[in-house]
């Protein structure tokens, strides 16, 4: 099964867990993406009533095109379901995001919701954290002193790019230092440290937050993994 294949079978399925009166929270990424599209189609065909709050401006512009409408995450109590993506999950769950560069208002979602799902196609399942370049949200102010921090400590850091060269900056006008780390030994540690750090505003290490994760099997079948 190609790996489009796979984002679209595991986006569509989670789908089934958003019920009818729920806050929802809407993913980042290209899973997310099938998972958005497949609730869009519920609520038209059952005629569900359902409040979103979206995780990146790319993912409110989505929504909305399909007829969905996004509300402020300061106008909800608190979110019932978040159904997002991941770059990595490992078997405790733990997890790495902002491959698509939304890790701070995913993270304040994810952490304001009672239930978060992540969907991801087998590519993502690891055994030790670190492979995928772990994101590092930073203010721009200060932004050198801050890399030579991480490049003091062996962190490998690299400024996030767009396709035409220039600097990708975040919704919420930051920038993105990827740490190339191969493998992260103790990522609650790590986590600490990088957020103890002035400039710092998020890291991508997800931990503790994962309910389920859903992810296809080598044939086809649906694999879902609780925490």
């Amino acid at each position: 099964m190609e790996q489009v294949q796979e984002k679209q079978l595991v986006g569509e399925y989670a789908a089934k867990y958003v019920e009818d009166g729920m806050i929802v929270g809407l993913g980042t990424g290209s899973t997310a993406y099938y998972t958005i599209h497949k609730i869009a189609q519920r609520v038209k065909e059952e005629g569900m009533k359902l409040t979103f709050v979206s995780t990146s401006t790319r993912t409110t512009k989505l929504a909305q095109t399909l007829g969905l409408t996004i509300h402020n995450i300061n106008d909800v109590p608190e979110v019932d379901l978040t159904i997002d993506g991941c770059d990595e999950f490992d078997p405790q769950l733990k997890g790495i995001k902002g491959g698509g560069g939304a890790l701070l208002f995913e993270k304040i979602i994810a952490t304001s919701s009672k239930q978060n799902i992540w969907v991801a196609d087998r590519s993502k399942k690891v055994e030790v954290l670190g492979a995928f370049p772990l994101p590092v949200e930073v203010l721009t102010f200060g932004s050198s002193h801050t890399i030579r921090k991480f490049e003091k400590e062996g962190l490998n850091p690299s400024i996030r790019k767009k396709a035409d060269g220039s600097v990708f900056i975040t919704d919420s006008q930051n920038l993105v230092v990827d740490l190339h780390l191969s493998q992260i030994e103790d990522p609650e540690g790590l986590s600490i440290w990088l957020n103890s750090l002035p400039g710092v505003v998020e890291n991508g290490l997800f931990l503790g937050i994962a309910d389920r994760v859903i992810y296809p099997k080598a044939d086809g079948s649906i694999e879902e993994v609780n925490a």
